[in-house]
């Protein structure tokens, strides 16, 4: 699983001496993370976005790995322990935050630093692009390092502070003094920064919904933070707490993750150094974790459209390497045969959880017609709110695509795009 790698740079290295030349050139890497998602979940958006016959934007991406995400102590990922395992390339501990627990973590590249804290400091751009709030791990992180994933007022601090050129989340409530009033809702920190001003201070444009980021001009503007919501850009609820309360599966005024990521990556690309860009879909994992199918479907398609858009750069950029992956499977999600449109049982034969549209007892999803004209019904079934290992797969299209191996571990996620941004192999 260790994709064949050599540690001879690294010794040449730590021996004073020149490294050995490097057989290929080094590329921009994209890590993309539609957290939570299984193979299992892309089958669901498959039926429900193109039909059982269509072909997502997913599938269109060349290389394939099944992906082994187990942590130090515990059989199933975690979002925070396993970001910080893509982020440093070694087993952690699951209770984990850019740390093995409460220690300090060296990478496997022998560097106390994370690979985009090294993307950083070889004057590479890199973007933190994030659907749920500024804190979230999946991209929080590759830049901040805390004893605990609850500390979000410091997370969002040390993010703030890191230096990545382009900051896109949620998460305003963390970035503002309490009793103070911004865009989205009133601030929560108790030490009194204002984290807004900080980032103006340090030269980011900031921007706080769709309209003003599309308005932007990728040409002229080097940084950019974008505040999208007070906290998640989604409302992570089940399907009828968020009709009970009126509020949408996504707020509208915010962009959606393929809108961030098309002007993200157009900033960063134009850095001649290259770049390293982490991308979260944040609502496939908490949404489904929700047991919301109808919002887990949403937030399914809205990660397969900004695929599309990675796949779109990709063509005009063949020096970057795009890698797909989750961490674990969130709510165990699975497309159950209903056998007519309407109202679904409230359970599966055996006992299992069954939802439908509205959730328990609600109407079947319907898909769009197979190859020979016929549209299916469906349910959605769960094995409950919990992440589970699932069926996890890597995949890669682009630049050194083809380095992915059948059986992926999660440190290999690292290890390859170590190797693409900085051409030094990782035993």
């Amino acid at each position: 699983m260790k994709l064949g790698y050599l540690g001879a740079s690294a010794i040449a290295l730590s021996l004073g001496l020149s490294a050995p030349a490097a057989a290929q050139e080094t590329g921009n890497v994209i890590f993309f993370h539609p957290d939570g998602s299984g193979v299992n979940h892309w089958l669901a958006a498959r039926m429900h976005t193109v039909g059982p016959d269509g072909e997502l934007n997913w599938d269109r991406l060349p290389g394939l790995g099944v992906y082994t995400g187990h942590m130090a102590d515990r059989v199933t990922g975690t979002s925070h322990g396993g970001a910080t395992v893509h982020a440093y390339g070694v087993k952690v501990i699951g209770d984990s935050f850019g740390l093995n627990g409460t220690e300090e973590i060296t990478a496997a590249s022998g560097q106390q630093m994370s690979i985009a804290e090294e993307a950083l400091a070889a004057g590479r751009a890199v973007a933190l692009v994030q659907t749920g709030h500024i804190a979230e791990p999946g991209t929080a992180a590759f830049v901040a390092s805390n004893e605990s994933r609850g500390n979000t007022h410091e997370i969002a601090a040390s993010v703030i502070e890191s230096g990545a050129q382009v900051i896109m989340a949620g998460g305003e409530r963390f970035l503002l003094p309490e009793g103070t009033e911004g865009r989205h809702g009133m601030g929560e920190r108790t030490d009194g920064v204002n984290l807004i001003s900080r980032a103006e201070e340090l030269g980011y444009t900031v921007v706080y919904d769709r309209d003003e980021l599309m308005a932007l001009n990728t040409e002229t503007t080097d940084m950019v933070l974008g505040v999208f919501a007070h906290n998640h850009t989604f409302n992570d609820q089940e399907w009828i707490r968020n009709e009970i309360d009126g509020v949408p599966t996504y707020w509208p005024d915010a962009p959606t993750i393929a809108e961030m990521s098309d002007v993200a990556l157009a900033i960063i690309s134009r850095d001649e150094d290259g770049f390293f860009a982490v991308i979260e879909e944040e609502g496939t994992d908490n949404i489904a974790n929700n047991m919301n199918a109808a919002g887990t479907l949403e937030a399914l398609a809205r990660a397969d459209e900004a695929t599309g858009v990675m796949l779109d750069f990709l063509d005009q950029n063949p020096d970057t390497l795009l890698v797909m992956a989750a961490d674990s499977d969130a709510g165990g999600l699975q497309v159950v045969h209903a056998d007519e449109p309407g109202m679904l049982d409230a359970s599966t034969r055996g006992g299992g959880i069954l939802h439908g549209v509205e959730g328990q007892f609600g109407n079947a999803f319907i898909t769009p017609a197979d190859a020979n004209g016929v549209q299916h019904p469906f349910g959605i079934g769960w094995v409950g709110y919990n992440d589970v290992a699932g069926g996890i797969l890597v995949r890669t299209a682009g630049f050194n695509f083809d380095l992915v191996e059948p059986l992926m571990d999660s440190t290999d996620v690292y290890t390859l795009m170590y190797r693409t941004l900085f051409q030094v192999p990782i035993d």
